[in-house]
């Protein structure tokens, strides 16, 4: 069985969707099958490295990418499709080609968000974006996403005329060394920080995060810093980061929240190996990866009750009613003052990454592939 993998997107993916490309990637050279030839569009390191994600800062260098993506998918692609003659295309972007092709398909698409939440992006832009999954939804497709819930999100939305099943994906592998001097250098203490790492999307409910943090320091009797890592949302109107800068200065917390950007892969590793626990407050998610990157370093979590987090946690993580500021203060000092607790969530983290292995992740697609 040949199959191709459509790895375009690479060039311009910065979060779920990036690891995701990667670590299927990853698994299928570490776990081959001996009934399947994978080929690859592009080469996967050189194609992540040339990201030009923090170049697209005009209407004229957006449109021209948009152009360059609607080429690939319904020109460049099904040519590299007739070049091959895979046995099944993967599109693990949404996007699959409106163009007619003698493959099956799997098109992953992650979650429901274009459809959920219409008010965080341009509406022109929404529009065509949608229309492109829509019509690449053809002929012999399987529909692949995340969580049991962004499944069912789907079927609201796109009817039940295509399968849809579950894959769990895994977390990015960090196998570089953690950077021993990052934690020292921005006045860290071992096990003396809350850690939240992502982009600042409106979804990620992070001024939410602040406002608890900032009850949470006039409680707690030992109170631990608040680390927030990433960069701004992807477009204005996702972006939260300004707000929470603001948030910050006016609850004068400039010296306990340190915002210290994108991080390199080794600076990520030493805040994930020092952090007291994990705190990821997200009004909708499709899936939730840094719960199992901090469960696999042995961190205690804490997340909203959101439906595709509470899936992912498995009941291996302390849960606090979406939205509330108060229920997460509340959590927080609850993780502080009772140990067992924090030793007890940690067991059961242990426990609960093991099925979200890569080889897991791999198996369930050579099932997919072979049944083509």
């Amino acid at each position: 069985m040949k199959v191709l993998l459509d790895l375009q997107y690479l060039n311009v993916a910065t979060t779920g969707i990036k690891t995701y490309m990667l670590e299927l990637v990853k698994a299928a050279r570490n776990h081959p099958h001996p009934e399947v030839e994978w080929i690859f569009t592009h080469d996967p390191e050189l194609q992540a490295s040339t990201s030009k994600e923090v170049g697209l800062k005009t209407k004229i260098q957006k449109l021209s990418y948009h152009l360059d993506y609607f080429r690939w998918k319904e020109f460049q692609l099904p040519d590299l499709v007739k070049k091959y003659k895979p046995d099944v295309l993967i599109c693990p972007d949404f996007v699959s080609s409106a163009a007619s092709l003698p493959c099956k398909r799997l098109t992953v698409i992650h979650d429901a968000f274009f459809w959920q939440m219409p008010e965080n992006y341009p509406k022109w832009w929404r529009k065509y974006f949608l229309r492109l999954i829509k019509k690449g939804l053809r002929e012999n497709t399987q529909i692949l996403t995340t969580t049991a819930y962004s499944k069912n999100c789907l079927h609201q939305f796109l009817g039940d005329s295509l399968p849809i099943d579950v894959i769990y994906q895994v977390p990015k592998s960090l196998s570089c060394a953690a950077d021993l001097h990052f934690i020292p250098t921005h006045g860290l203490e071992q096990g003396g920080y809350f850690l939240h790492v992502g982009t600042f999307d409106r979804r990620k409910n992070i001024p939410l995060l602040v406002q608890a943090y900032a009850t949470y320091l006039t409680l707690s009797k030992n109170p631990k810093k608040l680390v927030l890592a990433g960069g701004a949302g992807q477009s204005r109107q996702l972006n939260d980061f300004s707000q929470v800068q603001a948030l910050i200065a006016s609850l004068g917390l400039q010296q306990k929240v340190l915002l210290p950007g994108y991080l390199s892969d080794g600076e990520i590793k030493a805040l994930y190996q020092g952090a007291f626990a994990y705190v990821f407050p997200s009004k909708n998610e499709g899936f939730g990866i840094p719960i199992l990157e901090a469960m696999s370093f042995s961190i205690p979590v804490i997340h909203s009750d959101q439906p595709a987090l509470v899936e992912v946690a498995g009941g291996a993580a302390l849960a606090f009613q979406t939205d509330s500021p108060t229920d997460l203060t509340e959590k927080m000092i609850l993780l502080e003052q009772a140990e067992d607790l924090t030793k007890a969530l940690i067991r059961k983290g242990k426990e609960r990454i093991t099925a979200f292995s890569p080889e897991k992740f791999i198996e369930a697609f050579y099932r997919h592939i072979l049944s083509a």
